[in-house]
C-alpha cells in the first residue's frame, strides 16, 4: 500500500511540476511579447497673455496594455523646474560646466516669473483619488489598480505658470517670442518592460506615451498660434491657416478658440506671439511645410527665413528617403525657444542666425522627426541614440543638400569624441543622461559617440549595410521605443555580421581604439593594437615599385566581412595583441584606416613609411 501511494504521489508530483514548467514557459512567452501603454488626451486651456497664466482641464484615457496591474500612476509637472531651489536650479549651481543658458538665472526667478503646474483636483472614473506633488513629480494613488488590459478615465483640472523662459520653454525668450510651451502640460509618465520613467526634471530628455491629443487654446485673438497637430476649425480662426476660397467666420470676441488634433503622438507643443509671419508651402507629396516666424527680425534674417523654405522641403524629401516616409500631413518650422528643440510634428529655433546656422538648426531639429518622434527611444536612458543618431543623418543631408564636398561629414564628432578621451572627461553612453559629470561630457557622448556608432559602423559593416539597416530600423521600430539590442540586431540582420562587441565595447566601456603598423620586416607587415577596444582593419600598402594594395582584416567574432574589394586575410582573435601578414613586393609605406572612419585616439602610429 505505501509503495502504491508512493507511487501516486510520485505520478502527481511529476504532473505539479510538468504544469509548473508550462505555466512558467507561458508567462516567459508572454513576458516576451512586445507591449506598450496608450494614452488619449482631451485638453482644454484658458490662457491669460497678460498675467502669463493659464487654466486647464485634462481629460485623459489610459489603457494598460502591460502585464501588470497598476495601482499608482505618475505625471510630470515640467514648469515646476522654474523654481528657486528646484533641483534643475541647484544642479545648474554645482555643476562644473553649467548651460549658460541656464546659470543661476533660475535662483532669480520673482514669483511672477517662476514657472508652475498646481493640480487642483484629479478623479479616477469620477472619483476623487489622492495625490502628492514632488518636485516635477505628480504622485497618484488610485481607489483601483488598472487591471492589465484596462481602460481608465483621469480627469484632472489643473492651473499653471508659464515662466521666464529659461531652457526650452517659456515667455519672452531673448528673441521677444511672447510665448514657447513645450512641457506646458501634465504629462503622464510611461511604464514600460523597464517600469516607471520618472526622472525628476533636471535639464536632458524626456520619454512619452503613444496617443492622440485633442487640444483647445483660448487666446487673445491678436496671437498667432502653431505646433503640434492639425487645426480643426481654421475658418473661425485665419491667421494663415484658412482655405482662401472659403470665406471666413471669425468670432467677434476678444479670444479665440483654436482647436488641435495631433494623433498618434507623444507629446503637444505650441507656441504663440502677436506678431508672427505665417508661411506655407505645400510639397509635392500633399506635405504643409509651416513657418512661423517674427515680422520685426532685420532684413537679412526675414530674407534667411525665406531662403530656407525651399531647403525644408529638401530636408523633408532626403529624410523620408534615407530613413523612412514621415507619416503626417503637416510640419511646423517656429521661431522660439532657447536654440532648438524638437517636438511632436514641430520644431522651436532661434531665429536671428546667418543662413547656414539657420539651415543647420533646421536640418537637425527636423532630423529628430524620426529618432526623438517617430521612433521615440528612451531619450533619458539612451540619448545617443537620439542625438547622435539625428546628427548622423542630419549631417549627411547638409552634405548633399548643400554641396559639401567633404569625405567624412562627420569630422566634428570625431574632434569632440577624442577632446574628451584626451583631457580625461569621457563617460560611458550607459550613462542616464542627467547623471553625467559635465555637461560637455554629456553632450560629446550623447551627439559625438552617439553619430560615430554609426558613422563608424559603415567602417565595421560597410556604409551600404548602415543605409539598408537604417531603413528597416526605421519600419520595424518606428512607434515602438527601440533599444539599443534593436539598432545592433537590425545591423546584423541586414550585414550578416555579429555586433555584440561593438555595441558593448562603444555604448557599456570607455575602451578606445588605438592600432599601429609596429613593423615591416622585408615582405612581413606586423600590425598591432594598442588600445583595448578592439576593431577590424582596413589596411593600404604601397610597394616600392609604385603599385598598391588594399587589406581587409575582420575580428573573428565578427563571423563575416563586411562587402569589400579589398583583399581578405586571416580574421585577428582579438586577445592577441598583434597580428602580422606577408606581401608580394618590397614594401615603401603602410596605412591603416584611410577612410578616417575608425575612431583612433591615435593616428601617428597609423602610417609607417620604410626609410
Amino acid at each position: 500500500m505505501k509503495k502504491i501511494l508512493f507511487f501516486a504521489c510520485g505520478i502527481l508530483f511529476l504532473v505539479a511540476c510538468a504544469q509548473t514548467k508550462n505555466v512558467a514557459s507561458t508567462q516567459k512567452a508572454q513576458s516576451n511579447t512586445y507591449w506598450q501603454q496608450h494614452v488619449d488626451y482631451t485638453m482644454d486651456i484658458d490662457m491669460n497673455v497678460d498675467t502669463h497664466q493659464y487654466k486647464g482641464t485634462q481629460k485623459l484615457v489610459y489603457t494598460n496594455n502591460s502585464p501588470d496591474n497598476l495601482d499608482r500612476v505618475f505625471y510630470h509637472l515640467y514648469f515646476n523646474a522654474f523654481q528657486p531651489g528646484s533641483q534643475m536650479d541647484v544642479r545648474s549651481l554645482n555643476i562644473k560646466d553649467p548651460d549658460k543658458r541656464v546659470g543661476n538665472r533660475i535662483s532669480k526667478l520673482k514669483p511672477n516669473e517662476i514657472g508652475y503646474i498646481k493640480v487642483n483636483s484629479l478623479k479616477q472614473n469620477g472619483t476623487e483619488v489622492t495625490h502628492k506633488t514632488v518636485g516635477t513629480i505628480l504622485e497618484v494613488e488610485l481607489n483601483q489598480p488598472i487591471q492589465s488590459g484596462e481602460s481608465v478615465v483621469l480627469e484632472m483640472s489643473f492651473d499653471a505658470q508659464v515662466p521666464l523662459q529659461v531652457r526650452r520653454s517659456g515667455r519672452n525668450n531673448a528673441e521677444g517670442v511672447a510665448l514657447s510651451m513645450s512641457q506646458w502640460y501634465p504629462k503622464l509618465a510611461e511604464y514600460d518592460f523597464q517600469g516607471w520613467h520618472t526622472p525628476p526634471y533636471i535639464g536632458r530628455e524626456f520619454h512619452g506615451v503613444w496617443g492622440d491629443f485633442d487640444v483647445t487654446i483660448h487666446i487673445d485673438k491678436k496671437y498667432t498660434v502653431g505646433g503640434s497637430g492639425y487645426l480643426q476649425n481654421p475658418q473661425e480662426i485665419g491667421h494663415g491657416y484658412e482655405d482662401k476660397t472659403k470665406p471666413l467666420n471669425v468670432p467677434e470676441t476678444s479670444k479665440l478658440s483654436w482647436h488641435f488634433k495631433a494623433p498618434n503622438v507623444h507629446d503637444f507643443m505650441w507656441a504663440a506671439d502677436s506678431n508672427y509671419n505665417h508661411d506655407v508651402v505645400t510639397m509635392k507629396n500633399g506635405i504643409d511645410l509651416h513657418f512661423l516666424y517674427k515680422k520685426d527680425l532685420d532684413g537679412k534674417y526675414l530674407k534667411n527665413w525665406k531662403d530656407l523654405q525651399p531647403k525644408t522641403v529638401e530636408l523633408m524629401t532626403y529624410f523620408s528617403e534615407n530613413v523612412g516616409q514621415y507619416p503626417y500631413k503637416q510640419y511646423s518650422v517656429i521661431q522660439g525657444g532657447d536654440g532648438g528643440m524638437e517636438y511632436a510634428m514641430s520644431t522651436l529655433i532661434t531665429g536671428k542666425r546667418n543662413f547656414g546656422s539657420l539651415f543647420g538648426v533646421t536640418a537637425h531639429e527636423m532630423a529628430h522627426t524620426w529618432f526623438q518622434f517617430l521612433l521615440a527611444s528612451n531619450e533619458s536612458l539612451h540619448p545617443w541614440m537620439d542625438e547622435g543618431f539625428t546628427t548622423y543623418i542630419s549631417n549627411k543631408a547638409s552634405q548633399e543638400i548643400l554641396n559639401k564636398n567633404n569625405e567624412n561629414p562627420h569630422q566634428g564628432s570625431y574632434r569632440g569624441y577624442k577632446y574628451v578621451v584626451k583631457n580625461g572627461m569621457e563617460e560611458s553612453l550607459s550613462t542616464h543622461a542627467d547623471r553625467y559629470n559635465t555637461n560637455t561630457a554629456y553632450s560629446i557622448a550623447s551627439y559625438s559617440k552617439g553619430n560615430i556608432f554609426l558613422s563608424q559602423l559603415e567602417y565595421v559593416i560597410g556604409k551600404e549595410n548602415v543605409a539598408k539597416g537604417l531603413k528597416k530600423y526605421f519600419t520595424d521600430f518606428s512607434f515602438k521605443h527601440p533599444t539599443p539590442n534593436d539598432v545592433q540586431r537590425t545591423m546584423e540582420k541586414v550585414s550578416g555580421i555579429h555586433l555584440d562587441w561593438y555595441t558593448n565595447e562603444w555604448t557599456q566601456t570607455t575602451h578606445t581604439i588605438d592600432y599601429g603598423v609596429k613593423s615591416v620586416k622585408g615582405k612581413t607587415i606586423t600590425l598591432e593594437r594598442i588600445g583595448k577596444m578592439p576593431m577590424p582593419l582596413d589596411i593600404e600598402v604601397r610597394y616600392t615599385d609604385g603599385s598598391k594594395d588594399n587589406f581587409n582584416v575582420a575580428l573573428e567574432m565578427m563571423r563575416g566581412n563586411k562587402p569589400t574589394k579589398a583583399i581578405l586575410l586571416k580574421d585577428w582573435g582579438w586577445a592577441y595583441p598583434t597580428y602580422s601578414f606577408e606581401v608580394s613586393k618590397p614594401v615603401q609605406s603602410v596605412y591603416i584606416d584611410k577612410s578616417g572612419l575608425m575612431a583612433d585616439i591615435d593616428l601617428e602610429n597609423n602610417v609607417f613609411k620604410v626609410k
